[in-house]
Order: C-alpha cells, then sequence, then structure tokens
C-alpha cells in the first residue's frame, strides 16, 4: 500500500496527531542545533527553540487528547 492510500485511511485527528508529532520532532532537531551553535546570538536562539518546542508539544497533545476523544465514541472509528 502506497503513502496515499495509507494516509485517506487516516481520520483526520489521526493525520493532525501525526502532522504534530512531525512538527514538535523537527523543533527539536532545530533546538538541537541551536545548542551546537556557538554564537553571539546563541542565547536569543535557545529561548526561542524552547517557546518553539512549548508551543508545539501543547499543540501535540490537545492533538492527541482530540484523538482520544474520537476513538472513544463509536462513531469516530
Amino acid at each position: 500500500m502506497n503513502q496515499q492510500a495509507t494516509a485517506s485511511q487516516k481520520s483526520r485527528a489521526e493525520q493532525e496527531t501525526e502532522n504534530e508529532a512531525n512538527r514538535l520532532r523537527e523543533q527539536v532537531d532545530s533546538a538541537l542545533l541551536a545548542v551546537a551553535a556557538r554564537s553571539p546570538d546563541e542565547i536569543e536562539s535557545l529561548h526561542t527553540a524552547a517557546d518553539r518546542i512549548e508551543r508545539a508539544a501543547r499543540d501535540l497533545a490537545d492533538a492527541l487528547r482530540q484523538l482520544a476523544q474520537q476513538r472513544r465514541t463509536p462513531e469516530g472509528l
């Protein structure tokens, strides 16, 4: 089965949860780059990375809760 066919079988909540998880991964990767970079802007970059990770983590948590709610109800399956 190809990715497009698999994606079409996923619910909107499942797709959104995967998207948010991927976004959080990207933010963590960016933060790791900021940690490795030692530049004069390092402190601001680290604060920015922290803020982005917090937002992405909240968004993922919300998406997971919505997915759990969807799966709790029979019509959500």
